[in-house]
């Protein structure tokens, strides 16, 4: 590794007789002195080095080096010039062979390195192409800011990356921007490839969900083949272009009010070759004119899309309806699921009929047509509980706002992602229907 002008990272060792390596080697693990980042090399002389941390080793050691550990021994210290990484470090993770190049590198620069300035060190990020988005919790410690820029072009380097950004808290101004700050490079655009779909955008402005990929990979093998889809929450296209480029929606309505996304939004599908089958809506979702146009609608908005339900229900087609596909964050508690742990009783056993067509009455009127399907054990109660509930919630606004009794069924209850402990990103398909009309 090099520093800033192309001058090597000093890397020390103990010289001693190859007779006394074991006992060398034992001491210095001991006192946590040992490099294990490089190899114990041979000298010309027919000596052996032992590569150790820091500049230098205080003589103490080496005096107990000299006199208590090996007898007799010669013991000197000298400066490797072409240290070889050891077989450890190689084979390291990333996070692992971050730290040992950020602390070697520190350490060559006389700053002394502490358990504080390890525990500060990233352990994960994201990577778009030549830019690295670092989490908001590392590199706190005030003795980091001394070190930029040098830093930052250090990290880089040992990560292969051209271009770093560390993100912070998502700013509560109503259409989520990241807070994100460029360390090294110009400016934060980027290029992330998704199932063949190309999303560019600003790392500063826009979010990236990597979480959301299984959703986006359904929505992709969705056959939407002439129909018109409404997507409340378009954002750069997470799901605009997946419905787009796989599943063949015939025209998409996309709608988004950060002005960032939606430029960024316009050039995905450019790039992707869709755009003469989409339109963009800018503004606030909840004001939208669209109405009685939808064959699907999504509604991909965390922790709840539910201010968007009334107008999911107004642009859905006033005769022949369609399907929703409603985001929601829900509570769960750890251990439980619908059925009983263990239980044996198969489908037919637990609901006689599985497909029977149940019919409720409800107080208003309208009625909800529901297959009792089968759930897998694997859904969580918590998440049917909150399906039903806004199940009776849609039919609810759709009576209202059409006049007209409706039929909803849920289809499938897919989850997407752990959200928070206990809390999982859950994604409702309820299919919307207009009740005949009788006589």
């Amino acid at each position: 590794m090099e520093r800033e002008g192309g001058e090597s990272v000093a890397v020390y060792a103990v010289v001693t007789d190859p007779r006394f390596t074991q006992r060398y080697r034992e001491y210095l693990e001991k006192q946590k002195l040992l490099d294990s980042r490089h190899r114990v090399g041979k000298m010309p002389d027919g000596t052996v080095a032992l590569p150790v941390l820091g500049q230098t080793l205080p003589e103490r050691h080496l005096q107990e080096l000299r006199n208590h550990v090996a007898p007799g021994s010669t013991c000197v210290l000298t400066r490797l010039l072409h240290p070889v990484s050891s077989k450890k470090a190689l084979v390291c993770s990333p996070a692992q062979r971050l730290c040992f190049e950020v602390r070697s590198w520190i350490e060559g620069r006389g700053v002394t390195w502490s358990a504080e300035l390890e525990a500060d060190l990233p352990r994960s990020w994201q990577r778009h192409g030549d830019l690295l988005l670092l989490s908001e919790d590392c590199f706190q410690a005030k003795q980091w800011k001394s070190l930029e820029p040098e830093l930052w072009e250090t990290v880089a380097s040992v990560l292969g990356v051209q271009r770093l950004a560390k993100r912070g808290r998502v700013l509560p101004d109503g259409i989520r921007t990241p807070a994100v700050t460029v360390l090294l490079g110009d400016h934060g655009w980027v290029e992330h490839v998704d199932n063949g779909i190309r999303y560019k955008f600003d790392v500063t402005q826009c979010m990236f969900s990597f979480g959301n990929i299984t959703e986006k990979l359904r929505v992709a093998s969705l056959s939407c083949a002439g129909e018109v889809l409404v997507d409340l929450y378009a954002g750069i296209g997470y799901f605009t272009l997946p419905f787009l480029v796989h599943a063949g929606a015939a025209f998409v309505h996309a709608c988004e009010w950060n002005p960032h996304a939606a430029v960024a939004l316009r050039n995905n599908l450019e790039i992707n070759g869709v755009a003469d089958r989409c339109q963009i809506h800018f503004g606030d979702t909840r004001k939208l004119k669209l109405s009685n146009i939808a064959d699907r609608v999504n509604l991909g908005l965390i922790p709840s899309s539910e201010e968007g339900w009334p107008i999911a229900c107004q642009v859905l087609r006033q005769d022949t309806g369609g399907i929703l596909h409603i985001h929601q964050n829900v509570e769960s508690f750890p251990g439980k699921s619908l059925w009983p742990s263990g239980s044996t009783k198969t489908e037919e056993e637990h609901c006689p009929h599985p497909q029977q067509v149940i019919t409720n009455k409800l107080e208003n009127g309208t009625t909800r047509d529901s297959k009792r399907k089968m759930l897998s054990p694997s859904t969580k109660l918590e998440w049917q509980r909150w399906a039903e509930s806004a199940e009776t919630r849609i039919t609810d606004l759709l009576q209202q706002m059409h006049g007209k009794l409706w039929k909803t069924q849920i289809l499938h209850i897919q989850p997407v992602k752990s959200y928070a402990p206990h809390v999982d990103h859950i994604v409702l398909d309820l299919e919307c229907r207009p009740c005949p009309l009788v006589g």
